[in-house]
């Protein structure tokens, strides 16, 4: 072998040597690109108009094809015996919005609980659905269906009632009500769900449920979309826009999926419009459109939603009231309460403003607010446009991060306390007023320097009553102008005319809201 020939193989081999040796240190150091297999992505959806002809072979195709993916799913939890409720018959609850996952809740052979002994623990079981969105074992549910489950199961479909797979759950969203589960050892030929956009759904398209009502597994109901948009109560002072079906969900339903036409799901079944009478379908469910838990996939795969909050509350802006804030149509969000220490106020937000524009983007109503605002990356500062005493006024904002656990428990303590009525005059909106004493104040949690007038008493179906003003409140502002006794008060109220509205800043367990009364 000549020379040049020589040089050249002990280069290239010397080439080789090197190019392995940094892939092994590469991978030690973790330089090399992550799998794929690692992540996951929103999976994609089908926005295509919704089209053909349905017949007598649509929905049992769909049945045929999905019910595979959808799983039974029993969560076991453990609670005390004094905190179990029934949600569907028994006691005797008024609640007309009811939630059907833990209606198959049953303790597992009660003991009765003798006098003055500790609460007892129990265990108990929960029935509900789900369905697979991966190959890799991810299962979509209901949030309520697994919170505080120790432990989580699903059945697949053709296998028997008592064979069950383990499952952990990998994270939770109470927002949405959703939640993301896996198995912890995942089946061959796993069928997994397509993904339709609910954003496309209209009142009178057709609609698929698959469930588990009542323990009757992988049980097939079929009927329309009955209204889109529905504001439903999904968390303390928090509501979620959802889908309206007359497709027959019940108990045990919770979490399974809503399919359209494609057999693509459209929604995860999550409640029920019931009353005391009726514990199963009347016509009227609920489901979380798929497009907002979809989004959140990726951020489930991590074990933590992450949203944006700024620390107010908001309501529609009075139509009647326009000219009064300097509006010219009827847009924005009226800011009725500020958390003290919240983004909010520490921007210079007040109660009363009513914002019109955040982050650059103007706001409609107060739900595109919301919507816009938990979507926004904590720690993001971004300029908010208020409008205040008819004058635009911008201010900037530092985003912070929501904590549903905590503002549930704020919500909870600014609830009414209850005030022994103190005889005064009416006010001409519905309304006794009295003097605010020092005990008074101090029972009501309001801070020690608070100055105001005590509403003592509101009477039924008065412009305050329908506003939300109640026994207890404090009002310290009457259009703007600070009120110290009741006398005070019935003159600034009585200078509005009729037809004409008061701007009222009241304390609540501690905290000032604004509200807007139409003196009639």
């Amino acid at each position: 072998m000549s020379s040049r020939k020589t040089t050249l193989f002990y280069s290239l081999l010397i080439m080789v040597a090197s190019l392995a040796v940094g892939m092994v240190i590469a991978s030690r150091l973790d330089l090399t690109p992550a799998s794929s297999a690692q992540t996951m992505a929103a999976p994609p959806m089908n926005s295509a108009p919704l089209s053909g002809p349905v017949d007598a072979a649509t929905f049992r195709n769909i049945a045929k094809a999905m019910s595979p993916a959808v799983v039974n799913i029993r969560s076991t939890s453990t609670q005390r015996a004094q905190e179990m409720t029934e949600f569907f018959g028994g006691g005797g609850s008024d609640d007309l919005l009811e939630r059907f996952g833990l209606g198959g809740r049953q303790p597992q052979q009660p003991q009765q609980q003798q006098p003055r002994q500790r609460p007892r623990e129990q265990e108990t079981q929960a029935a509900g659905t789900g369905f697979v969105i991966s190959k890799e074992g991810y299962i979509l549910t209901n949030n309520h269906v697994v919170e505080g489950a120790s432990k989580v199961e699903v059945n697949f479909l053709g296998e028997e009632n008592d064979i069950y797979h383990e499952a952990k759950i990998v994270g939770r969203d109470p927002l949405t009500d959703s939640a993301l589960i896996q198995l912890v050892e995942p089946k061959k030929d796993l069928v997994e769900v397509k993904f339709g956009d609910s954003s496309k759904m209209e009142p009178g398209d057709w609609v698929m449920a698959i469930g588990n009502p009542f323990g009757l597994s992988h049980t097939v109901s079929v009927g329309v979309i009955s209204a889109t948009a529905r504001s439903f109560p999904i968390a303390e002072q928090r509501s979620a826009d959802v889908l309206q079906t007359d497709a027959a969900i019940n108990p045990g339903n919770s979490g399974g999926p809503l399919l359209n036409a494609r057999g693509e799901v459209i929604g995860i079944n999550t409640a029920i419009y019931t009353d005391s009478r009726n514990a199963g379908n009347i016509g009227i469910g609920f489901a979380i459109p798929i497009n907002s838990v979809r989004e959140l996939i990726p951020q489930l795969r991590t074990g933590k939603v992450t949203r944006g909050v700024i620390g107010v509350q908001v309501t529609p802006v009075p139509a009647d009231a326009l000219a009064e804030f300097g509006l010219k149509e009827r847009r924005g969000a009226l800011v009725g309460a500020v958390t003290r220490g919240a983004a909010a106020a520490k921007a210079g937000v007040e109660p009363g403003d009513v914002i019109i524009e955040f982050n650059g983007k103007p706001i409609k109503n107060r739900d595109e607010l919301v919507a816009t605002v938990v979507s926004t990356k904590p720690g993001t500062t971004v300029p908010v446009k208020v409008m205040r005493d008819r004058a635009e006024k911008t201010l900037n904002l530092t985003v912070g991060e929501l904590d549903l656990e905590d503002e549930g428990n704020r919500a909870a303590a600014t609830r009414d306390t209850a005030v022994e009525p103190d005889e005064q005059s009416s006010q001409g909106f519905g309304i006794t007023l009295g003097a605010l004493t020092a005990d008074v104040a101090r029972r009501l949690r309001a801070p020690a320097e608070t100055l105001g007038v005590l509403v003592t008493d509101v009477e039924q179906g008065s412009p305050a009553f329908r506003q939300g003003l109640t026994r207890g409140d404090i009002i310290t502002q009457v259009n703007r102008r600070p009120v110290r006794t009741p006398q005070e008060a019935g003159r600034a109220l009585g200078q509005v005319p009729a037809g004409g509205t008061a701007f009222l800043l009241v304390m609540r367990g501690g905290q000032e809201q604004f509200f807007t009364i139409r003196k009639e």
